[in-house]
Formats: structure tokens, sequence, C-alpha cells
């Protein structure tokens, strides 16, 4: 196998391990909350996903030409986008705990499982955040591919890092705009309906059946 494909391999393993390290000591990938077992949070997923698949690549293209590689507008705006997602979800997230109208938030509600929590709003699953994960899926798999392909076959240093079509940049951004958006008011409507739908958490995290 190509020594640099390894190494980019090499590097993709050793961020994930990292990423698994910090999640576990430090809800690196969890959304704010009160539980004992804190929710994956979709916006921190996705930063983490294209930042693992873009560090590969450059660290790749450094050992190969011994020289930074030069990144893509499409990189670029891939993190751009990502960053705005985490920073907005953040935002919105810290609007929610200082309301006193909101009793419950779904962030509070224990971790129902990493793929669950993903595509899952105050309703339960969401299409319009399953949708931004199986985009962001596909298009980081395929970028993946590129790459590896790209270093098998001795493409220019400044074409190993594909760029991504505009119209799929818009689709992302799309996609990650609708989940910002639809984001806003997820702990706003009908907080009480949450606590009827999913039951608030005790101290310990677990949930506690709502008295009747």
């Amino acid at each position: 196998m190509n020594t640099c494909v390894v190494c980019f391999w090499l590097v993709f393993f050793v961020l994930l391990a990292v990423y698994v390290y910090l999640d576990l000591k430090h809800d690196l990938l969890r959304d704010q909350s009160t539980a004992a077992r804190k929710p994956w949070s979709f916006a921190r997923t996705q930063l983490a996903w294209w930042t693992l698949i873009i560090m590969s690549a450059f660290v790749a293209v450094l050992i190969k030409c011994n020289t930074a590689p030069h990144l893509t507008s499409s990189a670029l705006i891939l993190l751009g986008i990502s960053a705005a997602t985490a920073t907005g979800a953040r935002l919105i997230d810290i609007s929610d705990m200082k309301q006193e109208d909101i009793s419950v938030r779904h962030q509070d509600i224990a971790s129902e499982g990493f793929l669950i929590d993903l595509i899952s709003n105050q309703n339960g699953a969401s299409i319009h955040r399953l949708q931004a994960l199986i985009f962001n899926l596909v298009y980081g798999v395929w970028m993946i591919v590129e790459v590896v392909n790209n270093l098998n076959n001795g493409v220019a240093c400044d074409l190993i890092i594909p760029n991504m079509d505009a119209n799929a940049l818009i689709l992302l951004g799309i996609s990650s705009g609708t989940y910002a958006v639809l984001k806003t008011p997820e702990n706003k409507v009908a907080p009480n309906a949450v606590s009827q739908d999913k039951p608030a958490p005790d101290q310990s995290g677990q949930s506690v059946p709502p008295s009747v």
C-alpha cells in the first residue's frame, strides 16, 4: 500500500481515537446537558467529522510533498459551514438555558444512542436532521475516496484534496442552515409537551415518569 495512504489512515484513526478519549473524559461531542448520559450533539459531531477528514488529508499531503498543501476553497467552506453550525447551535443552547419559561430541554434527557441522538429533536426522529446527516456522511466518504485515490495515482500535490462542486456545497449549507433554523424553536414550542412525551431526568440523569 502507498506510504502516503498509510499515513492518511494512520492520522485518521489516531484523531478518531483522540475524539473517543476526549468524549469519554470530557464530553467533547455531547450536548450541554444535566443528564448523567449526555446526548450526542449533531453540530459538534459534524465539525469533528470534517476536521477529521481534512486534517488527515492535510498531513498525508504534507508528508508526500514535504510542503504544506494548498487547501481548496471547498475544504475551507466545509470547515466554515461546520464551525458556523456549531457556533449557532451553542448560542441557541445558551439562549434556551436562560429562558425561565423553558422548564425542560430535550437535551437534558439521557442519551438514547449515537444515531438516535443525532437525528432527534423534542419530538423524536426528525427528517431535516436525518437529511443533514446523510448528506454529510455521503460527501465525507466521497472526499475520503477521492483523497486516497489521488494519493495512490500520483496526482499533483495541489490537486490531492479535491474541490467539491459548488452545488454540493450549497446543498450542505442549506442542510446545516435548516438544522440551525429548526433547532431554534425546539425547546420553545410547547415545552410542557416535552416533559409529557419524554420524562424529565432526575439529578442522576435517569428519566423519571411524570406524576399522575
